[in-house]
């Protein structure tokens, strides 16, 4: 008996440990130091050493396809105009080229390869290292400045200094008479991204390519001019070895490493990486895209939503999303002034089979109201298999704890709980983490309508389906354990 309890109780363990795991990105997310994920004519790629890469139709699956020629290694990829160009090295890393090595650019109207457009042009080195200076001409990455329009490439390794130079945003080419400036040291895989006032360069630290025993983390520093200098948090220059923590391994995920920004827009930001092993795929380096948030001017690594029961919490009004059932008393009383007369004794908590028998059989309306951690205020997320995702996530179904009564989006832009989930596309969820750590619920679809929608609290007790609006509270929620 003892026996098969302590089976049950680790299994148990284990299902919960499981359940708290950072989602992997389905498909075959298979790529050692991918690009920037980028977005071209309704696909999504990254590029990775070796050659080739990944694409997806909506982020969240991911398969081989991508095309780019020229092998080498870590390469980057940016949209300016009506090119795509791809940077990449060849030689350096320390590998049989030893540390000489040249950084190239090349451009395509399109990454869809079986488009009439698609062929890369003008393969030009822009960068280069002799194998005996302090540099390493590896890893490169592009900035477009947003206050300027100008483009720079950083760049470098372990091996010596990361470096900068500025590129001609119409043909990819080097500036005339721009020389290489060091704006780092201790890092690799260096990417740059502005906001605010501030550029941010963002380098991975530790050690690459030992699978789970690899250290890859990935540090920041921040400057008010783009070449630098580059501090940390702490006030230490990147030139000097600083960095400010940014994102190290976590759960069965080890040795994140080659940042890339990916905006989606109205204040939803994400960034995509590699693991240097996945120890559920046999300990592989993948892709992942995960949230990126901010907080005192410093990014802040997120997480992917987590399947669990949650209240649903207005970040307008602090209530909470309910269904628009009568409110059944629970047991105890009034007036619970003084000590009780008799013993104290636990008052359990509504069960859902004390409430739900009332509630009628139909849709039911959704409303906002007080949390009173009541089963008509508990929800259930779950994410849905083989229905497709966004970057980063698949689509969830949003129930009633313990029933199957599922949220979903009406033709009058409403929500509603119906009886039953079928899986019909307005009834699945994005459920995406925002800059300032609240979320963006929107439906896959709204009926007879191709505007993508948001849930909005439009008043303090009424939730509806509207435009996103980033610059106020109305359709930020938080997800709180009951």
């Amino acid at each position: 008996m003892k026996s098969r309890i302590l089976a049950a109780t680790a299994l148990t363990l284990f299902s919960l440990w499981m359940s708290c795991q950072a989602q992997a990105l389905n498909g075959k997310p298979y790529i050692h130091d991918p690009s920037t994920v980028i977005l071209c004519d309704g696909k999504y790629y990254t590029f990775g050493t070796g050659g080739g890469g990944l694409i997806s139709d909506d982020g969240w699956t991911w398969n081989s396809g991508a095309v780019r020629p020229g092998g080498g290694v870590a390469p980057d990829v940016i949209h300016i105009g009506d090119r795509y160009y791809v940077t990449y090295a060849r030689g350096g890393g320390g590998l049989a080229g030893g540390h000489a090595s040249n950084v190239y650019v090349m451009w395509t109207k399109t990454l869809d390869p079986k488009s009439p457009d698609f062929g890369f042009k003008d393969d030009t080195v822009v960068a280069s290292s002799n194998g005996v200076e302090d540099c390493d001409a590896i890893d490169p990455a592009f900035l477009l400045d947003p206050t300027d329009g100008r483009l720079w490439l950083t760049y470098g390794t372990y091996f010596g200094y990361i470096r900068i130079v500025e590129l001609d945003p119409e043909t990819g080419t080097r500036m005339p008479n721009n020389r290489p400036l060091n704006i780092a040291i201790d890092c690799e895989a260096t990417a740059m991204m502005y906001r605010d006032g501030w550029y941010y360069l963002l380098g991975t630290h530790g050690t690459c390519c030992d699978g789970a025993n690899s250290t890859y983390n990935i540090v920041v520093g921040r400057s008010k001019k783009v070449t630098g200098p580059f501090l940390d948090n702490m006030g230490m220059d990147m030139l000097k070895g600083g960095g400010k923590f940014f994102v190290g391994a976590s759960g069965r995920f080890v040795g994140p490493g080659h940042f890339g920004l990916l905006d989606l827009g109205d204040g939803a930001q994400k960034f995509s990486c590699h693991y240097e092993a996945d120890l559920d795929r046999s300990g592989r380096s993948v892709l992942d895209i995960c949230p990126l948030l901010w907080k005192d001017g410093w990014p802040i690594a997120g997480d992917n939503f987590k399947e669990g029961t949650y209240e649903i919490q207005s970040e307008r009004s602090g209530s909470a999303l309910e269904l628009a059932v009568d409110f059944v008393r629970m047991a105890g009383g009034m007036r619970g002034f003084g000590p009780p007369s008799g013993p104290v004794t636990p008052i359990p908590p509504q069960e859902l089979a004390d409430v739900s028998k009332n509630w009628p059989a139909g849709n039911i309306d959704i409303r906002i109201g007080d949390y009173m951690f009541r089963p008509h205020q508990k929800w259930t997320i779950t994410p849905v298999a083989d229905v497709g995702g966004y970057p980063g996530s698949p689509y969830f179904k949003i129930t009633i704890a313990g029933t199957d009564r599922a949220l979903a989006a009406t033709a009058d832009a409403e929500v509603v709980a119906v009886p039953t989930f079928t899986g019909n596309p307005e009834q699945l969820w994005r459920i995406e983490q925002l800059a300032d750590g609240t979320y963006r619920i929107m439906p896959k679809a709204v009926p007879n309508s191709k505007e993508p929608l948001a849930l909005t609290a439009v008043g303090g007790s009424t939730p509806t389906l509207a435009k996103f609006d980033p610059n106020g509270d109305k359709a930020r929620w938080n997800f709180k354990t009951p």
